[in-house]
């Protein structure tokens, strides 16, 4: 809505008349402007143009502080609520044993039910690059136990030592679809 100077205040109001809103909100009509910095001023508060565009432009008596503060507490709440997805990693290793399997498994999990993508990364050491295969299998592992989770964004691939896999959380958004026969 507003940004940084984006409403003119008191003095930088050039016009002859203004439309005026009181501090609760209530229409005042179509004063001089004048009478505006009066009542502003006895009202102890500042005139600010809200509707520069109008004619005549719209002012409002207000604490321009505090409209400020509020607007800066608005946009914080907005850029909040917008959610940042995120890439997580998780490393696995061909010989990853079973405990240490699940632990990764449970933390892959949380990443994709909080909305974020995971990046499953198996690295090969020394001579495990002979044996490639147990590296796709433990991948192949990871996608059937997170299938109802996730789907694969992108496919295993080998990157020098390590095999990457992409995994993206499934939309939520169709309830009625899926395991419905019963």
């Amino acid at each position: 809505m507003a940004t940084e100077k984006a409403n003119r205040i008191n003095g930088e109001i050039r016009v002859p008349e203004v439309r005026l809103i009181g501090l609760d909100g209530e229409q005042l009509g179509i004063v001089k402007l004048a009478e505006a910095f009066r009542l502003s001023e006895q009202a102890d508060v500042d005139l600010v143009e809200i509707a520069p565009n109008a004619d005549p432009p719209v002012c409002r008596l207000m604490d321009y502080g505090k409209f400020k503060y509020q607007e800066q507490k608005r946009q914080a709440e907005a850029r909040a609520k917008q959610k940042v997805i995120q890439v997580k990693e998780v490393k696995f290793r061909p010989a990853t044993d079973e405990g240490d399997y699940q632990v990764k498994l449970r933390n892959l999990r949380r990443f994709l039910e909080e909305g974020d993508k995971a990046k499953v990364t198996l690295r090969f050491r020394g001579r495990e690059m002979a044996h490639q295969e147990l590296g796709m299998r433990v991948l192949e592992r990871v996608r059937d136990d997170l299938t109802e989770l996730a789907q694969v964004e992108a496919m295993p691939k080998l990157e020098g030592r390590q095999m990457v896999m992409v995994l993206a959380p499934r939309k939520k958004s169709s309830p009625g679809k899926g395991d419905s026969a019963s």
